[in-house]
């Protein structure tokens, strides 16, 4: 961002992108294959069954919850392969192309070493695919392939250039977020900059909007996938969101990432797609399609397989009887590390049986699910509106006072630009509470609905709640467990 140019929740002007783009295509030697007339027709040239907006809409009005699983490697041979199989044999909806962690920093020159390296040794040596170093007609051999949509999924606090490469590339559906994508995954890249460089990409996908063509953009839910309680992720990506349309973006899904307890997961996942409508139409952009996407759990995984399937099914029941429009499968391989096609096809394979047996059941009548909805909607209520405060009606400006502030604050990131004062801890139920408020802008009927949830667990285990209880809950699932009691 131009140190001269104060961020503003505002369109970026015709003269301010072009601008831009002249300096991102020069990033590195594939930036001059885009050509977005080029690219403007291709994507009018693909079938419907490619595009993730069509697709979703159609999902959206049949009531119907796609899957999608995590997969990447560095060759491109490898890369068609795998998601062939993902395709033909797991029945994904939705195939990802997963970025590696050099293009994720923007290191382009590792990222060519890693696929030399990666030829050399007959196997992918890196952990994704280095999209920017194939550029734009390689990366496209991907989209002709496939023969459902292909979304691009990563963790780059400055994806322009991806999203430049990717897009002209035919991908329809892109990930990430300027909040999202930077705490969670950075350290020291300030909060102004990264939300700087996602606006850039979302007038892409505005620019795109503008000729016909809509790209779906996704916001990543999980964050740091570590006891992140509901109104925290929840109120991110709603903002993200409304900061994505008011670039233009017509396409949004905002993600949740599973928490564990069927109630609250539940109640999230209803109460996200009602909040995300509610600030979308409040805004003025209720012609903008949003669906909403359920990661399965993000946390440590048992290394036993068996066990681990039983947390996907855990995760694909929750996300029946949620309503979610699509889910992010995981592997009984998480604990193992980077997941074999095979565990990839079991995941998936896992999670269609359980949505399927549940697909007349979704109707879940639960002892305090209404509260939780309404607990989760209060909560995201008071944060966004003293987050809008703080930026005196400029949402942008507001996230940037509020992470300062900790109004904003998300538990366990490594970003210097968050305050990491919230405790999250599981009540005697597994719910995720909040132990310790930070600078959370909760009124005293919040609070005291945490304070007394974490008490009474404290009473129960005969133990007073602080860290140890939350260092219990954040191995539980691993060890068989959903709370970290102690034995």
């Amino acid at each position: 961002m131009n140190p001269k140019e104060e961020l503003q929740n505002r369109r970026w002007d015709d003269s301010r992108f072009v601008a831009e783009r002249g300096a991102v295509l020069t990033q590195w030697p594939t930036g001059v294959e885009v050509d977005l007339a080029d690219a403007f027709a291709f994507h009018r040239a693909l079938p419907e069954s490619k595009r993730a907006y069509h697709k979703l809409r159609m999902g959206y009005e049949k009531d119907y919850i796609f899957l999608q699983p995590r997969a990447g490697v560095a060759l491109l041979s490898e890369h068609l392969i795998l998601l062939a199989k993902l395709e033909e044999e797991g029945r994904a909806d939705f195939l990802p192309t997963t970025i590696d962690s050099y293009t994720r920093q923007n290191r382009y020159e590792e990222a060519q070493k890693g696929i030399k390296e990666s030829k050399l040794a007959g196997r992918s040596l890196l952990n994704g695919f280095p999209a920017v170093n194939y550029g734009v007609a390689n990366c496209r051999k991907i989209v002709e392939a496939a023969g459902v949509p292909v979304q691009i999924r990563h963790g780059t606090p400055d994806a322009r250039l991806l999203a430049e490469i990717t897009l002209a590339a035919g991908f329809s559906d892109f990930e990430g977020g300027g909040i999202s994508y930077n705490i969670p995954y950075a350290r020291d890249i300030p909060l102004d900059l990264s939300i700087s460089h996602w606006q850039y990409v979302d007038r892409l996908c505005g620019a795109y909007a503008e000729n016909d063509i809509i790209i779906n953009r996704e916001m990543f839910g999980p964050l740091t996938g570590t006891l992140v309680p509901p109104c925290i992720s929840h109120a991110i990506g709603i903002i993200e969101a409304l900061l994505a349309a008011e670039q233009g973006v017509k396409s949004i899904t905002i993600g949740y990432g599973q928490g564990g307890n069927l109630v609250q997961d539940t109640a999230a996942l209803r109460s996200l797609a009602r909040l995300g409508r509610t600030y979308l139409e409040r805004a003025g952009f209720g012609d903008v399609l949003l669906t909403t996407v359920f990661h399965q759990w993000m946390g440590g995984f048992p290394q036993d397989e068996a066990r681990a399937m039983g947390v996907i099914a855990w995760g694909a029941a929750t996300a029946a009887l949620g309503g979610v429009n699509k889910v992010i499968a995981k592997t009984p391989h998480e604990a193992l590390g980077i997941p074999t096609a095979r565990a990839n096809i079991a995941g998936l394979l896992c999670t269609r049986q359980v949505i399927s047996m549940l697909e007349a059941q979704k109707s879940l009548q639960a002892e305090g699910l209404e509260e939780e909805e309404a607990i989760i909607e209060r909560e995201v209520g008071e944060i966004i509106s003293r987050v809008l405060e703080l930026g005196e009606g400029d949402l942008a400006r507001g996230v940037v006072r509020s992470f300062e502030a900790g109004v904003l604050d998300i538990p366990f990131a490594p970003s210097s630009w968050t305050r990491g004062s919230v405790i999250p801890v599981r009540d005697q139920d597994g719910a995720i509470r909040i132990l310790r408020f930070g600078g959370l802008p909760f009124s005293p009927e919040t609070r005291g609905f945490h304070r007394s949830r974490v008490e009474q667990r404290g009473r129960s285990e005969k133990r007073e709640p602080g860290f140890r209880m939350v260092i219990d809950d954040i191995y539980a699932i691993s060890k068989g467990r959903l709370v970290g009691k102690p034995r």
